[in-house]
């Protein structure tokens, strides 16, 4: 079922018109939705476009996104078979963070998202994504690794903690950590349903 109103649309997983947020719709060149299969057992998500993903239409292009296609074929990912989007489809001015109004107005276009690939894991990528659907405060750099277990529309989620890839083209000594990281979201999506690890949302 597609989503309408007076000023959004969404078709499928992807959003084709928004005029919610003034600023973002100023800014844009145009609205980046997620890229990557449908069913995806690995979902990503980042916090919003820049520069180079607003020209070229798709999320974590650039810099970033080489950091995250080398270390995902290290774990034996490869971006065609995850998905990976954004909290917000649209760039804001001058790449500063979303701010809290507009997170939420692209909160229900996530949520649709999320609900229609239903994977088995969504990886967080930097503070404002794990903050926002985590719905607290997050160090990321102190929890990365971490798997927290959240409802997202009142259906139980396994949301792990990850670092931005741009960490590490700062800090060096943080490619540990998101190769660990990202292997262990390789773990999650390989996890038999009858296991122990996937019981653990049962009781959800």
């Amino acid at each position: 079922m597609d989503e309408t109103d007076a000023d959004g649309e969404m078709e499928g997983l992807c959003v084709t018109e928004c005029t919610r947020c003034p600023a973002l719709v100023d800014s844009r060149s145009r609205i980046v939705n997620g890229t990557g299969p449908a069913d995806a057992d690995v979902l990503f998500v980042g916090e919003g476009p820049g520069a180079n993903e607003d020209r070229e239409g798709e999320p974590f292009v650039g810099r970033s996104g080489s950091v995250l296609d080398d270390h995902l074929r290290t774990v034996g990912l490869e971006r065609e078979a995850v998905r990976i989007t954004n909290c917000v489809r649209c760039r804001p001015p001058e790449n500063r963070d979303p701010n809290k109004a507009e997170l939420e107005n692209c909160r229900g276009y996530l949520e649709r998202e999320i609900d229609l690939v239903d994977p088995d894991v969504i990886v967080t990528l930097g503070k404002v994504p794990s903050e926002h659907l985590l719905g607290r405060s997050v160090a990321v750099t102190k929890e990365a690794g971490t798997v927290d277990e959240v409802r997202i529309e009142g259906t139980p989620r396994r949301v792990l903690i990850c670092l931005h890839p741009a960490a590490t083209l700062y800090d060096r000594s943080q490619e540990e950590t998101l190769a660990e990281t990202l292997a262990t979201a390789a773990d999650l999506a390989d996890v038999d349903p009858g296991s122990g690890g996937q019981s653990r949302l049962d009781g959800f």
